[in-house]
């Protein structure tokens, strides 16, 4: 792995100098985020495959030991709102695929720096359309990642693309309204995209220390240190868990399938369980007894959550792990 100094002129050119002399290359993929949870998964798929592949993470959330030790990938610990950067970054690599992975995935932190995610959340987003809009450059895919946070309190279930949506919180305003230029550019501009609305993804590499995505983990680390978890309403509210390899196998449909350009998928299980469920789960997994501790119920969390997700089905997709199945793996991966 190359981790670059920020003299990003000369290093990039240096690096495409590389990546242009290496035949064997397939492919040039970026993925913003890439050090954190779901980021790393994609990285490791893509080099696996022996595509090239640059990663830009601010280390807020994201770790560096996720990412593997890999001549063909290179690091920029840069945020994308650095505009200039982003652009230099675009423009020299020309890639071929793009993952809008990173963001602000905390509702709560949203919710006390509304103005500071909404810039990574959306308007970062928004500029890396426009650079590639206005240099002319045509990636193969560009993938937007969602959540299902979009849909809100609305009480429909289960939850279907086309479906009402009323984001209530910094976080789901910006998703939307992200997936919206996204999906629009895609039309008005020829630039394949595809915006994919994550319900509870959950698997190696999840971050504890995340308030809000994180819960499965921070149910295992405190099945690990036999510490207290703190449930925050009364533990009957339903989600929608979905393994990270189920997550990183929908978003490689989404590369290979254009009938999916332009669109918007959940991706999920299609089944939901009450967080009460989750934690017996992982406690048969571990083969441990959580020590729990009751609180009120947090601003901004939804209630009940589950996908429908025959949309994506009719493209392929099938997920391959039920909740038991990923809890074991999750668990024996730690």
């Amino acid at each position: 792995m190359r981790v670059m100094g920020m003299g990003m002129v000369t290093a990039m050119d240096m690096e495409m100098n590389n990546l242009n002399g290496d035949t064997e290359m397939n492919k040039t993929v970026l993925v913003t985020g890439g050090a954190g949870f779901i980021g790393s998964h994609v990285v490791e798929r893509h080099l696996n495959e022996g595509n090239a592949v640059v990663v830009v993470d601010d280390l807020s959330m994201g770790l560096l030991e996720n990412l593997p030790e890999n001549d063909n990938l290179t690091f920029f610990e840069k945020s994308i709102t650095d505009t200039a950067f982003m652009n230099d970054l675009l423009a020299k690599y020309n890639f071929d695929y793009i993952y809008l992975l990173a963001a602000i995935a905390s509702v709560a932190d949203t919710i006390e720096r509304p103005y500071e995610s909404h810039q990574v959340n959306q308007e970062a987003n928004i500029a890396i359309l426009e650079s590639l809009r206005i240099n002319n450059l045509r990636p193969q895919r560009i993938l937007f990642s969602s959540s299902a946070a979009t849909y809100g309190t609305l009480p429909d279930l289960p939850k279907r693309e086309d479906g009402p949506v009323r984001p209530a919180t910094a976080y789901a305003i910006d998703k939307y309204a992200t997936e919206r230029f996204l999906l629009t550019y895609s039309a008005l501009y020829d630039l394949p995209a595809v915006a994919v609305r994550f319900f509870n993804v959950y698997g190696p590499r999840q971050n504890p220390k995340s308030p809000y995505s994180g819960v499965l983990s921070i149910i295992t680390s405190a099945l690990q240190d036999n510490s207290v978890f703190r449930l925050f309403g009364d533990g009957l509210q339903t989600r929608d868990f979905v393994y990270v390899k189920d997550v990183v196998a929908a978003l490689k449909l989404a590369e290979d399938n254009d009938q999916m350009v332009g669109e918007v998928f959940n991706v999920a299980t299609g089944t939901s369980r009450t967080l009460l469920d989750a934690i017996k789960g992982l406690e048969s997994a571990s083969g441990k007894k959580l020590m729990l501790k009751k609180e009120p119920e947090r601003l901004g969390d939804i209630k009940y959550s589950e996908a429908d997700i025959s949309k994506l089905t009719s493209m392929g997709y099938t997920p391959m792990y039920d909740f038991n199945a990923g809890a074991a793996e999750y668990w024996d991966s730690l």
